[in-house]
């Protein structure tokens, strides 16, 4: 992390966007990159879109699918899963925080449309971007995100929290959490 960038994504404040009782969700715990099992800290561990490290872990493109969304001033928010195309396997779990004030109407336009993952539009916008990684975390699954990636209740897995600057503004507040490798 660049120490003259300032910690910002707070994993409690992305979780109560959508839950009032963060342990619906899951039990996080911030973690030293030395603690990730490498499957994980492959996954997370870097300054990567997410779109684009899933897609190449599972040799597949992605899709999108917004659980739920809304808009309180500029910011637009939703919880998202990632699904690989080919057989909708689930392999993320996402709550996205976007002031839409720091980017153009094309892509803002497109995201707000719901199709596409938030990687890919950026990335086909070309939209000047750098995402500051902030925490890693464990993540015990709570009943809803067990039940979205089909596991058991208090499964292991990994997330992390990071802030994507667009043109170099601080756009995109982002909790990822990938799906428990077998």
């Amino acid at each position: 992390m660049d120490p003259g960038k300032r910690r910002c994504v707070s994993i409690q404040e992305m979780v109560s966007i959508f839950y009032s009782d963060s342990t619906q969700l899951g039990e996080f715990q911030r973690v030293d990159r030395e603690h990730v099992p490498d499957i994980y800290r492959s996954l997370l561990s870097h300054t990567k879109h997410m779109t684009v490290t899933v897609e190449e872990h599972h040799h597949d493109r992605v899709e999108v699918e917004v659980l739920r969304s809304d808009f309180v001033g500029d910011h637009y928010r939703r919880e998202i899963l990632l699904h690989t195309h080919t057989d909708q396997k689930v392999v993320q779990y996402g709550i996205v925080r976007l002031n839409t004030k720091f980017l153009s109407e094309g892509p803002r336009q497109e995201i707000l449309e719901q199709k596409k993952p938030l990687g890919r539009v950026l990335i086909e916008h070309d939209v000047l971007r750098e995402i500051q990684l902030f925490d890693l975390l464990e993540v015990r699954c709570g009943p809803v995100l067990a039940g979205l990636f089909g596991v058991p209740e208090r499964t292991v897995t990994y997330g992390r929290t990071a802030l994507l600057h667009c043109d170099n503004e601080p756009a995109i507040e982002l909790l990822e959490i990938v799906t428990p490798e077998e």
